[in-house]
């Protein structure tokens, strides 16, 4: 494999399923999406069955919960060898390119290998690659569980560049009449269209690397986001998939004293995207709690005091749009679904410099303390007010926040509050396609 560590990126050897093999059943959603609703999963359950699919490579986190998850892990294992046995992948040396067609737009990407040793997720990172949230530990063990004793990665990680002038990505596409077709598509479940792109060519896998070279020039970083010559560059930034690029490191850290440098599972296979896309929106991502066991609203009213007020409102309309209008400002406006209706809670001096932080916090003690049985993330308007409606929950309705600002934000602030933004909306998030040996 060809690697270029200053940058922090390999050109991958991407295994593919076989030509004659089901597509529209291989790729499935990232395991991390409709965690709330086992209905999604049921379905892609069905239409799958016993056919090829990375369905057997992955554990969607709806059943992390189940007691058959160790029969779970034990699965994803032995299809993974089997697949390698009987043929099904095919490997190809290169980087993809990848266009993604979906609710009337067009996403650009770029599959290849990063260097997890430019990659670091705690707190206070200074490292090439960098996560744009606060890592969880504990959520780390079952993907190391199912990871370590794995032969193939099969990820759903998306990694953000800042690249205003569309010198790395966009390209590619111009000259996509060069590139060797892969694979050409229909998704499951109205996700829809995905195509990918052979880059072997020489010549453009130059280019790419000229490019995200300029883009890591130190003195170009530091007078792109105004800082000194003390703030080190920040290449790639975690979109999609931060707790599965942190489990890579997590074992990678693990094992490189017995297995040294130069081992496949040093490198995660991701897709890079530009944040300056068209079709690339930043959604937010809204709380629903499960199970209250206390009132949530009136612990909330204690906590933040004579700076909490609530209003009911109409509706959800009503409610969005006095939350959406009031993006940036202070007072900062989250809305609330009930079982009763709809609300609007104000928040004057605030703890964190958006919405969504300031309520992270407070949940964050409430869910520790007892107050719910449990919290999910949930991604869409209509998903919120449906779960937030249910007997016993509560739905936290918080605005999107502006994806040209992520890089200096993350730059000059660090890590977001957790689950701050979502690249699109559930059925928007990437589908499992290529894998990758690291074993």
């Amino acid at each position: 494999m060809k690697n270029y560590d200053h940058i922090g990126v390999q050109i991958p050897q991407v295994w593919l399923p076989r030509p004659g093999t089901d597509l529209p059943k291989w790729a499935v959603i990232a395991c991390d999406q409709f965690t709330s609703q086992p209905d999604y999963w049921q379905s892609v359950e069905e239409m799958v069955g016993d056919a090829p699919s990375t369905l057997h490579l992955i554990f969607p986190e709806v059943y992390l919960e189940q007691p058959d998850a160790e029969a779970r892990i034990e699965h994803i294992q032995t299809s993974t060898q089997s697949y390698l046995a009987e043929g099904l992948l095919v490997p190809f040396d290169g980087m993809v390119y990848v266009e993604r067609r979906v609710s009337g737009k067009l996403r650009r990407g770029l599959v290849l290998a990063l260097d997890l040793e430019c990659y670091d997720y705690n707190k206070g990172s200074h490292s090439l690659i960098r996560s744009t949230e606060g890592t969880i530990i504990e959520r780390l063990p079952p993907r190391i569980r199912i990871r370590q004793g794995a032969a193939l990665e099969v990820p759903h990680i998306l990694v953000l560049i800042d690249d205003p002038d569309r010198t790395v990505i966009e390209p590619l596409g111009a000259a996509k009449e060069r590139l060797a077709p892969l694979y050409d598509f229909e998704l499951m479940l109205d996700s829809g269209h995905l195509e990918g792109y052979a880059v072997s060519d020489p010549e453009l896998e130059a280019q790419v690397i000229r490019a995200l070279e300029a883009l890591a020039d130190p003195a170009a970083f530091a007078q792109k986001y105004n800082v000194g010559p003390e703030q080190s560059v920040l290449l790639f930034a975690m979109g999609d998939g931060n707790h599965s690029l942190a489990t890579a490191k997590a074992i990678w850290n693990r094992i490189k004293p017995q297995v040294g440098m130069d081992h496949p599972a040093r490198y995660a296979l991701v897709e890079i995207e530009n944040v300056h896309d068209e079709g690339l929106a930043f959604e937010p991502i809204h709380r629903v709690l499960f199970g209250l066991q206390r009132d949530v609203l009136a612990e909330m009213a204690a906590h933040f005091g004579d700076d909490y007020s609530y209003a009911p409102v109409a509706g959800k309309l009503e409610m969005t749009f006095k939350v959406d209008a009031a993006a940036g400002q202070v007072p900062q406006q989250i809305g609330v679904v009930t079982p009763e209706g709809f609300g609007v809670i104000s928040l004057a001096n605030p703890t964190a410099n958006l919405p969504v932080g300031t309520l992270q916090a407070f949940l964050d003690g409430f869910i520790k303390q007892g107050g719910a049985e449990k919290i999910d993330y949930v991604h869409g308007f209509e998903v919120v007010c449906q779960l937030g409606a249910q007997p016993g929950n509560v739905g936290f309705y918080v605005p999107g926040m502006e994806k040209g600002d992520l890089f200096k934000t993350v730059i000059l602030d660090g890590a977001l509050p957790r689950k701050t933004f979502s690249m699109g909306e559930a059925h928007e998030k990437r589908f499992y396609m290529e894998c990758r040996k690291i074993a």
